[in-house]
């Protein structure tokens, strides 16, 4: 300051009192690392070096690149095939990779839009990658005199044409289980 006005002014605003508590904050953070808890992997960065940060806001994502969680969700007529620890086999697209996972966690709510219930699998392996898709196989229920058949081999969704005695007829059939390209039918 050049005048005793301007430095009583200064200090009476306490301009002086918060330099030095900023100046003596720096010599503090000077001598610290700041080191998350977990080792992983940034995938998504909010903020630039030299930002206000404010309480509560998002930095970014980190991930561990060992362990991931897959959430999938499964027809509500299937909840009691499907309990906590139970192991599920996930493979890749093209089905060259196979991995086991367990279920961690099963939402008790069933979606109303869609009647399902959503579940969440652990899972790692060394060749899997944070939004990779993957297709869950999930162990049903067993059931006798059941066979899987094409979709497209279905007339009207439950009738099916079968060769008894070297005669072809149109049976109905009970639809158990429909996968993306096939029915399992009784």
């Amino acid at each position: 300051t050049n005048s005793e006005k301007e430095k009583f002014f200064i200090s009476g605003r306490g301009i002086l009192t918060t330099f030095y508590n900023v100046k003596n904050l720096e010599v503090k953070l000077e001598k610290y690392t700041l080191r998350a808890p977990f080792s992983g992997i940034l995938t998504e960065s909010l903020v630039n070096p030299g930002t206000l940060i404010r309480s509560g806001q998002k930095l970014g994502e980190f991930i561990d690149p060992s362990i991931f969680e897959v959430g999938v969700s499964i027809k509500s007529e299937f909840r009691d095939l499907l309990q906590v620890g139970k192991e599920v086999e996930l493979s890749n697209l093209e089905k060259t990779k196979k991995w086991v996972g367990n279920v961690i966690r099963i939402n008790g709510k069933v979606d109303a839009s869609t009647q399902t219930i959503k579940a969440f699998i652990q899972v790692s392996g060394k060749d899997l990658k944070e939004g990779q898709y993957v297709e869950i196989a999930l162990e049903a229920k067993a059931e006798e005199n059941a066979f899987e058949v094409s979709r497209n081999l279905l007339i009207e969704n439950s009738k099916l044409y079968v060769v008894k005695d070297s005669i072809l007829d149109l049976v109905n059939v009970n639809l158990i289980f429909e996968n993306e390209k096939s029915v399992i039918v009784k």
